[in-house]
């Protein structure tokens, strides 16, 4: 297996598609021109509306969607895998699926995830977020044969679900990914422990493009677009909110390397949880 070049695209996507649309493509070629073979955009790649009334409006469904065609037409017009972390993709007249798409070098739509996790916190600064309220859950997770590795596919809030990527690893997956629009917040507290975490505890690559800075719907996300070694270092970094591009080459053998040193994915082993309560007396 040969070494590839891996970019991670920073946005700071606003209310306009069209406009959206054409910068993440500009960040895109200037990428591809610096040559990397696989692009990953960040989740909600062409719009970040927190209004669900003015969001309906704006999406259509997958066959009718504007970033869809763009984003299929720029990738045959540069040969490259590109990854769009997520488009709000009309499942229903009610319901939105937070979309992330894999096209190949033809054009063509290789594969296809829904964001399984629903982002339904209280954030100790007073934001509250109910993602459940407007997008509609995935039900199954994917990975993707590339000409170089296998590539498991998230998005954004699944980072926080070993699981997902845990059984990706185990599935082959030598590449994860969870293009994200973390809030500034959360970023600035588990951003980098995260994405650490899940590639070292799989033995894998870890990429995952982010929005950043002050949108235009009133959000603030954390950017920090970010490459990790199997090992668990980070070998690109944009280390700001503002849009952009970092770049790494990712060698396959570093995998295989990782998980001879901590087999941990072949020394798991399936077990039963045992749940004790102790007597009351023992409290008095």
């Amino acid at each position: 297996m040969t070494s590839f070049v891996a970019a991670a695209v920073q946005l700071r996507t606003g209310r306009d598609i069209a406009a959206n649309v054409e910068t993440a493509c500009d960040i895109i070629r200037e990428a591809a021109r610096s040559g990397a073979n696989y692009i990953q955009t960040p989740e909600m790649t062409h719009l970040l509306e927190a209004s669900k009334a003015s969001l309906m409006e704006k999406i259509r469904p997958e066959e009718e969607d504007l970033g869809v065609r763009s984003f299929s037409a720029l990738a045959r017009d540069l040969g490259i895998y590109l990854h769009i972390g997520s488009l709000a993709i009309k499942a229903s007249e009610a319901a939105v699926a937070n979309r992330a798409f894999l096209f190949a070098p033809d054009g063509s739509i290789l594969a296809r995830y829904d964001k399984i996790h629903m982002f339904d916190v209280d954030l100790p600064n007073g934001e509250s977020w109910r993602e459940s309220a407007t997008y509609r859950p995935g039900r199954q997770s994917a990975v993707v044969d590339l000409p170089w590795l296998k590539l498991g596919m998230a998005v954004c809030y699944d980072v926080r679900f070993p699981a997902i990527f845990r059984a990706q690893a185990k599935a082959g997956a030598q590449m994860l990914s969870a293009p994200a629009a973390f809030t500034r917040q959360t970023g600035m507290a588990h951003w980098h422990v995260l994405q650490r975490a899940r590639a070292i505890e799989n033995g894998a690559f870890l990429v995952s493009a982010a929005q950043g800075g002050k949108h235009e719907d009133g959000r603030e996300t954390y950017g920090h677009s970010i490459i990790v070694a199997p090992w668990g270092e980070i070998i690109a970094e944009r280390d700001n909110d503002e849009p952009g591009f970092t770049l790494a080459e990712i060698d396959p053998a570093k995998v295989a390397e990782a998980r001879g040193r901590i087999p941990a994915i072949a020394n798991e082993q399936e077990f039963e949880l045992a749940t004790v309560t102790a007597p009351v007396e023992a409290l008095t």
